[in-house]
């Protein structure tokens, strides 16, 4: 009896498909391999992945995808000295043999993790060289200390050269309008960022990223490199994701960070991201191949020919008057108002301002406004004060507030460059036009190490002693 086929045709034989049969097959075959490649040239779908159309992949869900173990910051200056004083005994000859070293969340026991607490001065850097000092000496803490103040260093850098500031900002604006109108880029972009770019290295850090808001020294350079260098996706894209979720995101670290990897800081010297140096440096974590990753051989530095900008002159503390009612105005740039003395001040009124969702166009990551928050909320505890809380909105609203308390002046911390910076510049035309005024008092370990010149810095025989005298 010959065998009967839904194709109402007869096989000669049992068990043969007639030929008309592997026509359709062949058929079937060419149209979905055509229904894909609409799909891709439409929806920016990659080729490896046109499976996840029927099993979608939830984020991070990859093959190297490592146990999630959070780090808990607690934003309170108690939480970030706790954590200083655990680390001490590891800021000499441990951390200078093993401060390179990535091991993953939660293992991140050669640094400190303090950055958070560092980038709102709920710990201070003198707090730190001189703990580093007390106990291991200037020659054996050396390399900690040079690392304590390259984010003085940048700070001072970006305050002499606000030019770079302003470009990221343009810059980063029209590369968001470029992802909206380029389906390929948009894709290859939320690929990176949600850890499914198939390079293992950089899906779990961009896991590791998302989930705790912290990322090893080392592994944000590698990062920021495969980023560039690989993938080939604009630059500011990726500092603005980092800046997105960074429990220590900074204006001047961030961008000239990654401004350095692309060779933009550095002339002529970008970061490449070896296979070798990840795999050493990782405690064999990660053994990527050497197809794996681009060889890095030509920076960004086309792509700003007029080069760096002319240096400009730092901006002047505007010292607050006594005897004028004054509203006081903290905000997360400086949570150590212990630091300061206002004694002599008349302060009418006090406001925690939140303004991390002014870091980017895009949606800022919950864990950097909570932090913020939590920040605030304890900076007045110490003061022992009761704020009104403001939100970086509509510049008329603070100065509404201000004048609401009948101050004449608002005082708040010496803000460097970054978003806060240009939102209250907003801020200083309204109250000018009002007859109001706004003052400062400055950190003073911002102000003195930040403007330091490069090769100064780089000079840490001859610049720490100098550094040591003034800070400790």
């Amino acid at each position: 009896t010959a065998l009967r086929l839904n194709t109402g045709v007869h096989a000669k034989h049992p068990g043969q498909l007639p030929k008309i049969f592997n026509v359709y097959i062949s058929l079937l075959l060419l149209i979905y391999a055509l229904i894909f490649w609409i799909i891709e040239r439409v929806c920016g779908v990659k080729k490896s992945s046109k499976v996840e159309l029927l099993f979608p992949k939830t984020n991070f869900q990859n093959k190297c995808k490592e146990p999630s173990i959070m780090i808990k910051f607690i934003p309170t200056q108690a939480a970030g000295l706790a954590v200083m004083q655990a680390f001490i005994p590891a800021m000499g000859h441990r951390y200078e043999t093993r401060r390179n070293y990535d091991y993953g969340p939660g293992k991140h026991s050669a640094v400190s993790v303090l950055s958070p607490y560092i980038r709102r001065r709920l710990v201070t850097e003198q707090e730190l060289v001189a703990a580093a000092v007390a106990l291991h000496g200037p020659q054996v803490a050396n390399t900690y200390i040079e690392e304590v103040i390259w984010r003085g260093y940048f700070k001072g850098w970006l305050e002499r050269r606000p030019q770079v500031w302003d470009s990221y900002v343009e810059g980063l604006k029209a590369d968001l309008m470029s992802l909206k109108r380029d389906r390929r880029m948009r894709r290859d972009v939320d690929f990176a960022t949600s850890g499914q770019s198939g390079i293992d290295c950089f899906d779990v850090w961009a896991q590791e990223l998302v989930e705790t808001g912290y990322l090893h020294n080392h592994a944000r350079m590698w990062f920021a490199s495969i980023w560039i260098f690989t993938l080939g996706l604009p630059w500011r894209l990726g500092a603005d994701f980092f800046f997105r979720h960074l429990l220590d995101g900074d204006a001047a670290s961030n961008t000239l960070g990654w401004r350095w990897v692309a060779g933009l800081h550095t002339r002529g010297k970008p970061y490449p991201a070896r296979p070798q140096n990840i795999e050493m440096f990782t405690g064999g974590r990660f053994a990527p191949q050497n197809n794996d990753l681009a060889e890095v051989t030509q920076d960004l530095e086309a792509t700003e020919p007029d080069g760096l900008p002319t240096l400009m002159p730092i901006r002047a503390v505007r010292a607050p008057q006594t005897g004028v009612p004054t509203a006081l105005l903290i905000t997360d740039e400086d949570c150590n108002l212990e630091n300061f003395d206002l004694s002599n001040l008349n302060i009418c009124s006090v406001a925690t301002l939140t303004c991390s969702h002014l870091r980017s166009p895009l949606t800022v990551a919950e864990d950097v406004l909570a932090f913020e928050i939590g920040a605030l909320a304890d900076a007045a505890k110490r003061q022992n004060v009761t704020p009104v809380y403001l939100t970086a909105s509509d510049p008329e609203c603070l100065a509404n507030w201000m004048a609401g308390t009948g101050a004449k002046q608002l005082l708040t911390p010496f803000v460097t460059r970054g978003p806060l910076r240009d939102w209250l510049h907003q801020v200083e035309l309204i109250l000018t036009a009002r007859g109001l005024s706004i003052g400062n008092i400055a950190a003073i370990g911002i102000m003195r190490s930040g403007p330091m010149p490069r090769q100064a810095f780089l000079r840490s025989e001859k610049t720490f002693p100098k550094f040591l005298r003034r800070q400790c």
